[in-house]
């Protein structure tokens, strides 16, 4: 069986003491049998709170990740508003997610600043995970894969072999973030299959690639994505929020 990655990203939700709360009811819930004879080995739980809640979740994270959603690649400086790789490994993040397509869309982040961004983090050997994806309109013109090489020839093409074995990479396809849409089994295994080629290529035969799908994921579709033999893992949204949404994601894929 593959190792199942389980991430969830909360995006602009969550205050401390909801995040508390989440991690109480999750801390009983993962005593469930179908997950906890997993966790570990062939189960990888993540959850991305905003920075202010970040240090609640530390507090109670148990067997889970806690990761970042975002960082700046400065450690330290005139760069108001923004958080350094220092101030995340002083709370205990291990993980940090670069690219995400709000950032990309909404904040304007280009491929240049997510490449440094990309190489601060892995100098700091924490875990990126680097999201990348098309719009509706770049996929109606059948731009996916020019969209998709040209993501990740930018954000990885300069790294070593090694570097680009510790990134976590997560395909979000724009069109299905938060819309209710998802990506066909197809669509999604499809550009999960040649992104995995093409990084096998910038990265000249890594051994260890692992990759995402992200946009709209729950229960419902989760068993059949996560069956797709190019397809490590989720990265979820909204149905992270809640716990039995989130876990149920696992749980469907095992019966």
């Amino acid at each position: 069986m593959k190792k199942i990655y389980l991430y969830g990203n909360w995006k602009m939700n969550m205050t401390c003491k909801e995040t508390k709360d989440f991690f109480v009811r999750m801390s009983s819930a993962l005593e469930d049998k179908i997950v906890s004879d997993f966790l570990g080995k062939e189960l990888e739980i993540a959850i991305f709170p905003p920075f202010t809640s970040i240090a609640a979740a530390m507090e109670n994270k148990g067997r889970v990740i806690v990761g970042a959603q975002n960082v700046y690649f400065e450690h330290k400086g005139a760069y108001t508003g923004e958080i350094s790789i220092p101030m995340l490994s002083e709370l205990g993040c291990t993980h940090v997610v670069i690219g995400h397509s709000e950032r990309r869309s909404v904040f304007n982040e280009s491929d240049e600043l997510l490449a440094s961004k990309l190489k601060a983090v892995l100098s700091a050997k924490l875990i990126p995970v680097f999201c990348y994806g098309e719009k509706l309109e770049e996929r109606e013109s059948g731009q996916t894969y020019d969209v998709i090489n040209k993501q990740l020839t930018l954000g990885i093409s300069k790294l070593s072999k090694d570097e680009i074995e510790r990134i976590v990479f997560a395909y979000e396809p724009v069109w299905a973030i938060g819309t209710g849409k998802t990506a066909t089994p197809q669509e999604a295994e499809e550009a999960c299959e040649y992104s995995r080629n093409l990084i096998y290529k910038l990265s000249n035969g890594a051994g260890r690639i692992i990759i995402l799908y992200g946009g709209s994921v729950k229960p419902d579709n989760a068993k059949e994505l996560l069956s797709l033999p190019n397809i490590d893992g989720v990265l979820v949204g909204g149905a992270s929020l809640k716990v039995e949404s989130f876990l149920d994601i696992f749980k469907f894929y095992k019966k």
